[in-house]
């Protein structure tokens, strides 16, 4: 085995195996339930094979799937926005030797490790609009007119929750961008300035350019998470006021809880089909660029 290199072989075969059994197997199973009517009382009544009536369902009853669908994407894609942009600029100051800037690399990341049940139930006490500490603070500075009721105005609940996420991620991603950051040969830097480059024009046409893999690691980390999030919605706001930020992991874990499993396993089986697509179009869209850099 040592002359022909195959040990490395093996050590493939446990984490294959754990990975085909906990995540490819479930995956099928669940694809191929979500074709029947499996509910709680299938044990007693057999689960029976109905086509893509619970996919019709979805897409055509008054029971707001679209809706969370479409909240779904939203948040995907604005939470992205909220923490690539800030993360690179704080990343590229570090970067470019802020004193104290091991304190602050500390700082911004802590937020990252922590549960996100810990922090959707920290804010959903510090935005509460009559207790909350955000609003108390307000209240103190007498500037009553920026209180606002955070988890419950229609108009103001989804900043909120953006908001708190941005808080917890940007950390990560920024950590993420200062590994890209510290790839970039100094010299490349020199030779723009000498050439007359500002900072911007060292931004679009060195850093950018040579960050085309940690950008795309960020976006296909985010938006895989964007499409999944559940946990800081449902501490936060439980998918209300009324369904207003009701997402499509929310609704599929009503579903599942009111035992409708098979209607619930469609839903995540779009939810797997959107990932899937929208990750291999960034990387072989960033792929192509990287390569021909």
């Amino acid at each position: 085995m040592n002359k022909k290199k195959i040990y490395p072989q093996w050590f493939l075969i446990a984490p294959l195996l754990l990975y085909v059994v906990f995540f490819l197997l479930p995956s099928f199973m669940g694809v191929g339930y979500s074709f029947t009517d499996w509910n709680s009382r299938s044990v007693l009544n057999g689960t029976h094979f109905v086509g893509l009536q619970n996919y019709i369902e979805i897409f055509t009853s008054d029971r707001n799937y679209m809706d969370g669908i479409g909240h779904t994407l939203m948040f995907t894609v604005v939470s992205n926005i909220v923490k690539l942009i800030p993360a690179l600029l704080i990343a590229i100051m570090l970067q470019e030797g802020l004193r104290g800037q091991g304190f602050y690399r500390t700082v911004m990341y802590l937020p990252s490790i922590l549960p996100f049940v810990i922090i959707g139930l920290i804010f959903k006490s510090i935005l509460n609009y009559n207790t909350g500490l955000l609003n108390a603070v307000f209240e103190v500075l007498h500037m009553d007119f920026l209180k606002q009721k955070w988890l419950s105005d229609l108009n103001v609940v989804w900043k909120s929750i953006v908001g708190v996420d941005a808080w917890r991620g940007i950390g990560y991603v920024m950590t993420i961008f200062l590994a890209g950051l510290n790839t970039i040969p100094r010299s490349y830097y020199e030779a723009a300035q000498i050439d007359g480059a500002n900072f911007w024009q060292r931004l679009r046409y060195v850093t950018l350019p040579m960050l085309t893999g940690s950008i795309m690691i960020n976006l296909v980390f985010g938006i895989t998470y964007g499409l999944k999030v559940f946990d800081i919605v449902y501490v936060l706001t439980n998918g209300g006021p009324g369904h207003a930020t009701e997402v499509m992991t929310t609704y599929a874990f009503q579903l599942y809880s009111k035992g409708q499993y098979g209607m619930s396993t469609a839903l995540n089986s779009i939810l797997l089909l959107i990932t899937a697509v929208v990750g291999v179009l960034i990387v072989r869209t960033l792929g192509k660029q990287e390569v021909q850099q």
